[in-house]
């Protein structure tokens, strides 16, 4: 969330940064925060001015009884009990505040950097270049989901009968390439200086609040009511919650993570054919990378992450495009967002695989999470994720782009962890 410091000394650009999210009220919202936060501030100091009376008034009381001033003494007593009363109650509306104050803050999304461009949907998305060559298929070519029942590799209607719609399963060759896949992906992390790890597919409110899934997409996430804990939306929120509430030291910079998990979402009120096979489902692997950095890095790491993801791109032999994602489409935790998106060629259409974002120090600030520098002075970090990737678009796209006669070739970068050339 925003640091209300921040709000305060930039409220003109605030106001305008949340006009450009086309928030519904930014001028109303921004002046009941600082309302708000002046009213708790005020209340805070008449708390602590009347505890200060009340400790003056206690420390009197055996001084004026054993002069034998004991009318005095009464008195004093009085007057410790009424402004320790007074004090109780202020403090209980401080905390009333508070929480008034960080209920609106949550509701707030970030400040689009000044280079994001003005729009509402997807469609306004700048798309920024291309990259690679769009195979070109032969007439009878078929889209993944006619592909993937014909070499019987991934199967919903078992998927169905077991869970639902949107929980495929993944057989023979496609759970082999799957695994493939998440491999390629950890391996290539980790030769870039990421630290893999395995983290917990649950995770408690604290957690959810604290890289911003809840409240704004409480209605997406699976809930796992009997224990008050949440099934994650991707790898990012449990890893980015390792720092939950830390200080960390100058030297120990940057924290660079990456993990696959398994990702569950709800994407209620998701329908059409954009949606059909691998397009979107419930549930879905993704290997995620994490940063923690130092503010003045975060921006040349954003643009680093995001190449790393390219690399994978090309190294799979994937089309690709790189857009700048626009005010309205902006999720809001990031202030500056990259998609990639590559191109499934059966579809004729781009499909997103990756959302690397830079949060600021927006999430830190909900994590409170920090750094101490040489110097010895504390400020928040910034935090940046990506998806490295998200596999079943991609699965789809190699499916698609890579058919032939003799069946669906595997781009050779896998081949050493599938152990086979072709599906066929």
């Amino acid at each position: 969330m925003l640091l209300v410091s921040y709000i305060s000394e930039n409220k003109a650009e605030v106001i305008e940064g949340l006009k450009k999210r086309f928030f519904d009220e930014p001028e109303a919202t921004i002046n009941k925060v600082l309302e708000l936060d002046e009213e708790r501030r005020q209340t805070q100091k008449d708390r602590d001015d009347a505890q200060a009376e009340a400790n003056k008034s206690a420390k009197q009381i055996g001084m004026l009884m054993k002069s034998g001033q004991k009318d005095e003494a009464e008195a004093a007593k009085a007057s410790a009990a009424t402004n320790k009363q007074k004090a109780k109650d202020l403090s209980s509306r401080v905390s009333e505040l508070e929480g008034e104050l960080q209920k609106l803050l949550y509701q707030i999304p970030n400040i689009p950097r000044k280079h994001v461009p003005v729009g509402k949907t997807d469609e306004d998305n700048e798309v920024m270049y291309e990259r690679g060559e769009k195979p070109t298929l032969p007439e009878n070519a078929k889209p993944h989901w006619d592909l993937i029942e014909q070499y019987d590799i991934v199967d919903f209607e078992l998927g169905n009968k077991v869970t639902g719609a949107g929980f495929p399963f993944y057989k023979g060759k496609g759970a082999r390439i799957q695994r493939a896949l998440i491999s390629f992906f950890l391996d290539e992390a980790t030769d870039a200086g990421y630290m893999e790890v395995q983290p917990p597919i649950l995770i408690n409110e604290a957690s959810g609040y604290g890289t911003g899934q809840l409240p704004d997409k409480e209605g997406q996430m699976y809930y796992m009511g009997a224990d008050d804990l949440y099934l994650i939306p991707t790898a990012e929120v449990p890893i980015t919650n390792m720092f939950r509430g830390e200080l960390l030291q100058e030297n120990d910079l940057p924290k660079k993570m990456a993990g696959h998990t398994p990702c569950f979402r709800r994407e209620a009120g998701s329908w059409g054919a954009h949606v059909r096979g691998l397009n979107r489902l419930h549930q879905f692997d993704k290997v995620e990378i994490v940063e923690i950095q130092k503010p003045e890095d975060s921006e040349e790491a954003h643009e680093r992450m995001t190449k790393h993801v390219e690399m994978l791109l090309e190294k799979l032999e994937l089309p690709y495009r790189r857009l700048l994602l626009c005010s309205g489409d902006l999720g809001v935790n990031a202030n500056l967002c990259y998609d990639l998106e590559v191109w499934s060629a059966a579809q004729g259409r781009w499909l997103e695989v990756s959302s690397i974002s830079n949060f600021g120090n927006y999430q830190a600030n909900r994590l409170k999470l920090r750094y101490r520098d040489n110097n010895k002075k504390t400020s928040l970090l910034h935090t940046l994720n990506g998806s490295a990737l998200a596999l079943p678009r991609v699965l789809a796209a190699i499916l698609e782009n890579n058919q032939t006669e003799k069946g669906i070739m595997i781009p050779k970068v896998l081949q050493k962890y599938t152990n086979f050339e072709v599906i066929d």
